[in-house]
C-alpha cells in the first residue's frame, strides 16, 4: 500500500518559512523516481486548492511560477521524499497541506490540480500568525 506522510507543519510568524516534506513508502511497480508529486493545502472554510507539483522529470508546476517565488517544490529521489517550502508566509497560507501521487507514473501535465489523485497524505497544519 502506497503511503505518504507529510511533516514540516506548525506555528510560525508572518514573513517566517516553512519547509514542508513528504515522504512516500509502498510503490512497487516502479521505483520513487517514476512518481509525480503533488501539494495541496486547504484553509479553514475553504476549497482544497493545487499547490505545486513535481512530475518524474523534474518539471515544476503550481503557484511558485507566480506567487512572486514564495514556493519552491524538490525532490530527494534517494530518500523518497519531496518538500515544498514556503518563504515570506503570510496568514492566507494558514492551511493543512497535503501530498498527494497515483499509482501510475505521469507528468503533472496541465490538469496536475484538478485529477483525483491515487493516495493522499494525512496533512501538516501550517499556522501563520503572530
Amino acid at each position: 500500500q502506497v503511503q505518504l506522510v507529510e511533516s514540516g507543519g506548525g506555528l510560525v510568524q508572518p514573513g517566517g518559512s516553512l519547509t514542508l516534506s513528504c515522504k512516500v513508502s509502498g510503490f512497487t511497480q516502479y521505483t520513487f523516481d517514476y512518481y509525480t508529486i503533488a501539494w495541496f493545502r486547504q484553509a479553514p472554510g475553504k476549497e482544497r486548492e493545487g499547490v505545486s507539483c513535481i512530475s518524474n522529470d523534474g518539471t515544476r508546476v503550481g503557484v511558485e511560477d507566480s506567487d512572486k517565488g514564495r514556493f519552491a517544490i524538490s525532490r530527494d529521489n534517494r530518500k523518497s521524499t519531496v518538500d515544498l517550502q514556503i518563504n515570506n508566509l503570510e496568514p492566507e497560507d494558514t492551511a493543512v497541506y497535503y501530498c498527494a501521487t497515483d499509482l501510475v507514473p505521469h507528468l503533472c501535465g496541465s490538469a496536475w490540480s484538478t485529477r483525483p489523485y491515487d493516495f493522499w497524505g494525512q496533512g501538516t497544519l501550517v499556522t501563520v500568525s503572530s
